[in-house]
């Protein structure tokens, strides 16, 4: 079994300096290629996870979510984010890609804004069964400060070494990460590479997330990664464009010509 984790990313499939703005091409395109991938390697297993850009995010704002007592707010996220999964689920059915739905904060629990608890059996058991499950970033119930985000990226960093996939692939709306957001800064650089080793010096020039975004954007993708690889040395994670044209061969164990490696 060649298990990946992919996730969708909020830039990627929404436009997120707009409140609710779901980009359906892009989402669908997604779909195909990884109908496609399934089709082509029948060993491959997909735990599909997406952000919730526009959605969660714009919602948490507009309501103060991480307020005290302010349980309006937390409802009224959850159920945001919750509307953007039902469209990408409904996408990737009508695409032929069995998707199965599985509601984070049904079982995700928080101390101090980190993720200590998730339920994986019917993760495992959804994978066993040629299913692809889909997560996504959602509300949580912290211990210490009442409510949290759970992103689909912190849920991936506390679900891999519970099923311990071979490639972890993060899409977003450019194709890997730059030195600056290239989308108002022309000079900024793609990073090919990043190791533990060379983190910490790129760490400074890493773009911050393009839009309004409540759970740290790429800087917070970046140095999970860093984190699982040091932990999981033959872990591949890629981040790469949204396009079919990156998604397959990530999706094959292919390296990659574009895009950023992050690697041990």
């Amino acid at each position: 079994m060649f298990l990946v984790f992919f996730k969708l990313g909020g830039s990627a499939i929404t436009d997120k300096t707009v409140p609710a703005t779901p980009k359906v091409a892009v989402i669908r395109d997604a779909a195909r290629a990884i109908f496609y991938a399934r089709e082509k390697n029948p060993d491959l297993n997909i735990l599909l996870g997406h952000g919730s850009g526009s959605f969660g995010h714009f919602t948490a704002k507009k309501w103060g979510y991480g307020q005290k007592d302010n349980w309006r707010a937390y409802a009224e996220t959850s159920a945001s984010a919750a509307r953007l999964n039902r469209l990408v689920a409904d996408i990737f059915l009508a695409e032929n890609v069995p998707v199965v739905s599985m509601q984070p904060s049904a079982s995700a629990r928080t101390r101090d804004g980190e993720l200590y608890a998730l339920d994986s059996k019917n993760i495992e058991t959804a994978l066993a069964r040629n299913l692809v499950p889909l997560i996504y970033g959602d509300v949580a119930f912290d211990d210490a400060r009442q409510m949290a985000i759970v992103s689909t990226d912190a849920q991936f960093a506390f679900l891999a070494p519970l099923l311990q996939p071979l490639r972890i692939i993060y899409t977003t709306a450019v194709n890997g990460i730059y030195t600056a957001d290239p989308h108002s800064a022309p000079d900024a650089q793609l990073i090919r590479e990043i190791t533990p080793q060379t983190f910490g010096a790129l760490r400074a020039q890493v773009g911050a997330a393009r839009g309004f975004d409540t759970t740290g954007g790429m800087l917070d993708k970046l140095a999970r990664s860093i984190a699982l690889v040091q932990k999981f040395p033959a872990l591949e994670i890629f981040v790469i464009a949204a396009a079919a044209a990156q998604i397959n061969p990530a999706l094959a164990g292919e390296s990659l010509a574009q895009g950023t490696r992050i690697h041990a």
